[in-house]
């Protein structure tokens, strides 16, 4: 990091990241990566650590650091385990709605518990027939009284079995379309609310992905995220937009804890009597992976700054970044795979794990095809000239 580029807030965050991520999470990542259980005394020393909060306004209990504050402890936890970096970068994902949405009285409910580490948000958008197509949701929300009653599943739910609260999207008004969508906070153990199948995943094993069903589902009408109906589209829409540089620090991290691992096991690996960093073909695969790693950081980087800064146009830099470092992330994990030779093949050493947990960030958060679909459709209306 160069210093003159971040505030000292940055700094420290990266600096405290940095240390727990090497002192407790990576001794115990492939412990939980085999047993696919949730590393709570992960989240105990993040809670700890003060740095639960860290993209929440300090109104609300929060660090108040933006995106890019985010993005820096995001890329330290996952150097050490991409499922332990997604597992803390989730909350983002799942408080963003109420940020970018919620009334003050919903904000200062939900946000301090959140930001002080007491509870887990999950962030419920995809379902099984509505992934990159959201607008086909299936979910339904008719207000009862003073409640709305939700029925539906939703799918893919990161952190959906241990989080207390989830932000749930439900359609309010099915004759609007993606304008019928509404979001709502739904907590744990309200009636109707039940966790479902926990999929057995190729990587991110230690934090659970699930499904969630909301059968006569009964939520308070002051959950309902803005006081309003069909918000929730934008809202979501928005909260991705902003999520999207974390999922892509998640990658760089992936990739510059793989390229770590490769650095020193090259330079320790013997072959013809000298060790296998010093062969040229090699050491063009590592100058190759720095420069990949620093390109995608640096763009990550500067999507965070532009949201950060309150810009309105952030979808396609958001996109951009997403797609360069989760590319960057499985190119990357695969060569250090590579360079381990028959050993990256075996879980006797960490680097395959890399590779599996990289994977996922292709997919989630919008699969990269579709992030090219957004950039090529900015790029056509940029191109355009505002509408006459």
């Amino acid at each position: 990091m160069i210093e003159e580029l971040y505030t000292p807030q940055q700094i420290e965050l990266e600096r405290r990241a940095r240390e727990l991520a090497e002192t407790v999470m990576r001794p115990v990542a492939a412990k939980y990566d085999v047993e696919q259980a949730y590393p709570w005394e992960v989240q105990q020393a993040i809670k700890e650590a003060g740095l639960s909060g860290v993209w929440i306004p300090q109104e609300y209990g929060g660090l108040g650091g933006g995106v890019l504050d985010l993005c820096i402890v995001v890329e330290e936890f996952s150097r050490a385990c991409g499922g332990m970096g997604v597992g803390f970068a989730v909350n983002a994902l799942g408080s963003f709605p109420i940020m970018v949405g919620g009334t003050d009285e919903q904000k200062q409910r939900w946000l301090p518990p959140i930001a002080a580490g007491e509870k887990l948000i999950a962030f419920g958008l995809s379902e099984k027939e509505a992934g990159s197509d959201a607008g086909s949701m299936k979910t339904r929300a008719e207000r009862d009284g003073d409640h709305y009653v939700l029925n539906g599943e939703k799918k893919w739910n990161t952190g959906g079995a241990v989080a207390s609260l989830n932000t749930v999207f439900a359609v309010t008004n099915p004759d609007r379309g993606a304008r019928g969508i509404s979001a709502f906070v739904v907590e744990k153990g309200s009636p109707g609310y039940r966790v479902g199948k926990h999929e057995d995943k190729m990587g991110i094993r230690c934090v659970p992905v699930v499904e969630i069903h909301l059968e006569d589902c009964r939520v308070p009408a002051d959950n309902l995220l803005g006081g309003r109906e069909g918000l929730g589209f934008k809202h979501a829409m928005v909260t991705l937009d902003r999520a999207r540089p974390g999922v892509a620090a998640q990658a760089v991290g992936l990739a510059q804890g793989a390229l770590d691992l490769a650095m020193q096991y090259t330079h320790e690996r013997q072959q013809f009597g000298q060790s296998v960093s010093s062969f040229q073909g090699v050491q063009w695969m590592l100058a190759d992976m720095a420069t990949q790693i620093e390109a995608a950081r640096q763009l990550v980087h500067h999507a965070a700054r532009v949201i950060d800064s309150g810009h309105k146009q952030i979808t396609k830099v958001s996109a951009m970044c997403k797609l360069m470092a989760t590319d960057v992330a499985m190119k990357v994990t695969t060569d250090c795979v590579q360079l381990f030779g028959g050993y990256g093949y075996c879980k006797d050493y960490p680097i395959e794990k890399y590779m599996r947990d990289a994977k996922i960030t292709q997919i989630y958060e919008g699969t990269n095809q579709i992030q090219r679909l957004v950039i090529a459709r900015n790029l056509l209306r940029e191109a355009a000239g505002p509408a006459k």
